[in-house]
């Protein structure tokens, strides 16, 4: 997608890519918008995301509701400045560890994903505005705890 026309899909700070049959993000070019801190993805048919994705952390609000996901980069944890990730409808089972970085995420929806049982226990069903601000919380708070169990299995292990 040339870049004159991702400009033209920018609406104040708010760039519209959904239903577009997009198989890939065009990660560089949506770098060189830095206004656009709003993207929908929503309604493509992104199966993943590229590793330089996290790399946008000019970013506050994702929707990538509605495509094939079945991961997301491992470092997603870096998009540091994102509050707002709209995930229904894809197929996760896991999010990555470093998603715990994501300290100012205030509303997430991990509805419709075939989710692994503890996961999907934790985020709940978000049925509304604010069981989906929960999810956030809970879902950050399970990961930190995940990540700090490893760190400390890490550490037991180098004492060994």
């Amino acid at each position: 997608m040339p870049k004159e026309s991702l400009k033209d899909k920018l609406e104040g700070n708010e760039l519209d890519l959904s239903l577009n049959n997009l198989d890939t993000v065009p990660v560089k070019d949506l770098a060189a918008i830095p206004k656009a801190t709003r993207l929908d993805l929503s309604c493509n048919q992104l199966t993943s995301l590229p590793d330089n994705f996290p790399s946008l952390t000019h970013l506050v609000k994702i929707d990538l509701s509605k495509n094939r996901l079945t991961e997301l980069p491992e470092n997603f944890g870096n998009l540091q400045n994102l509050q707002h990730l709209d995930l229904l409808g894809n197929q996760l089972v896991l999010l990555p560890i470093s998603f715990y970085k994501l300290t100012k995420l205030k509303w997430l929806d991990l509805k419709d994903n075939p989710l692994q049982a503890d996961l999907r226990k934790i985020a709940g069903d978000c049925l509304d505005e604010n069981q989906c601000k929960k999810c956030a919380t809970q879902v950050l708070k399970y990961l930190r705890d995940c990540n700090s169990e490893l760190e400390r299995l890490k550490q037991k292990k180098l004492k060994e």
